[in-house]
């Protein structure tokens, strides 16, 4: 039997797990290839580790992994240098797949 907190819990996760999926593609995006694929690297920057960060939403406080590059110029769009509150980002999502 699945529960209303079961049902919240998977709720939580999956937001985690996609902003995190959005977060790596904005790094991929930023960097010009995806994470391994050094043949099509055209940048001398490169991935260097994440930083853990925690935010605020819909389901309560979530911890993610911001990417970081070696040259410190990624500035994510999704969840903002400094921004720990993504309430309504969801919504935001929503409307730019419409």
């Amino acid at each position: 039997m699945v529960t209303a907190q079961d049902a919240q819990n998977a709720l939580k996760d999956s937001f985690a797990e996609t902003l995190q999926e959005m977060l790596e593609a904005e790094m991929d995006t930023h960097l010009g290839y995806t994470k391994h694929d050094t043949k099509t690297k055209t940048t001398t920057n490169s991935r260097n580790g994440k930083s853990k960060k925690t935010v605020t939403s819909e389901y309560g406080e979530q911890e993610i992994a911001v990417p970081r590059d070696r040259l410190g110029e990624f500035e994510p769009l999704v969840v903002k240098k400094h921004q720990s509150n993504v309430t309504g980002i969801e919504d935001q999502n929503r409307s730019l797949v419409r």
